[in-house]
């Protein structure tokens, strides 16, 4: 027997939900963008049929955990009657190297903390009173999203579009029931949801852009997450350009993987076209929205830091649950 505990994933999901990571989220995207010596490197592997795996690691001076991650996505599981994400957190002593706990969460924390970013970044950047939201995707990741923007703004209104119109009807009417408050419709078209909207969540895996910027308007908030890898992209140039403010988790890995990095390669931007990091606006050292009439990006390729942060917090929970 392993002398540190392991969890499996249906505990995991019973102890730790969305709202638990909110505030971790926000603290740990701060700590990756103002600690000196933070450390949250990313090996992404391509795999076949649109597959891929996520190996992250990170550490901040200090902390008393260093963790190492492998999440697992697989979209062509959905087709074979298995869950699309798998893997799972290790978090390991800062000071021994020991094992502290194995969370074998099956994408469930990558999920969460993810989504939670994506509350932090509407929190930071998207007007007060943004109550007309759409989603672009139909997945695990969009279905958060949009439970996530109700706990940080007063949304009255979702659009939920998807390639597969029959999953983003199936996604609307699971929101709609449980989002009592909230009117969510299954949009046709995209541009049509884009436009009436105040945020605009894209979460897709989609290889080629999704959301145009010929489809915005001044005061709305994009928060992009799904490209997370070279041979992913979700915003056009225009979109980008268009954007008064661009703000990333990471300006090393968004140079590197993603819609920032797609657009520089193409000529369509340049590495100057991003503002600074999401962390910067949170701690206050650069400004995020300006103005009411101002276009602001969050792209999210996801840090370590937030993973870090999501299983300090889920063992808390855990042992708390357990005692």
């Amino acid at each position: 027997m392993p002398g540190f505990p392991r969890y499996p994933a249906d505990r995991i999901r019973a102890a730790v939900g969305l709202a638990d990571l909110i505030e971790p989220a926000a603290e740990a995207l701060t700590a990756f963008s103002t600690t000196d010596g933070a450390q949250a490197p990313v090996v992404v592997l391509p795999l076949a049929d649109g597959g891929d795996s996520h190996i992250k690691a990170a550490h901040l001076p200090g902390g008393r955990h260093f963790l190492v991650k492998i999440a697992n996505w697989f979209p062509g599981n959905r087709a074979r009657g298995l869950p699309e994400g798998g893997g799972f957190v290790a978090l390991f002593d800062a000071t021994t190297g020991a094992v502290t706990a194995l969370l074998e969460d099956e994408h469930h924390l990558s999920d969460l903390r993810t989504a939670a970013a994506g509350a932090v970044c509407a929190r930071a950047l998207a007007r007060p009173d943004a109550a007309r939201a759409t989603i672009l995707g139909t997945g695990r990741q969009a279905e958060l999203q949009a439970r996530a923007l109700t706990l940080v703004r007063p949304i009255r209104q979702i659009s939920v579009w998807g390639r597969d119109h029959g999953r983003a009807t199936a996604l609307a009417s699971r929101l709609s029931r449980d989002l009592p408050h909230t009117e969510v419709t299954a949009a046709e078209d995209p541009g049509q949801a884009v436009q009436r909207s105040d945020i605009v969540v894209t979460a897709t895996a989609s290889p080629a852009p999704v959301l145009f910027g010929s489809w915005l308007r001044p005061g709305q908030h994009i928060t992009a997450l799904g490209a997370d890898a070279p041979d992913k992209r979700e915003l056009d140039g225009t979109g980008l350009r268009r954007a008064t403010r661009v703000f990333v988790d990471s300006r090393e890995l968004n140079l590197r993987y993603g819609d920032v990095h797609a657009a520089i390669a193409r000529g369509e931007v340049t590495a100057d076209r991003i503002d600074g990091e999401i962390g910067e606006v949170l701690a206050g050292r650069i400004p995020g929205r300006r103005t009411p009439e101002d276009i602001t990006v969050a792209k999210l390729i996801g840090v370590g830091t937030q993973d870090l942060a999501a299983a300090e917090t889920a063992l808390t929970l855990l042992e708390q649950s357990g005692r």
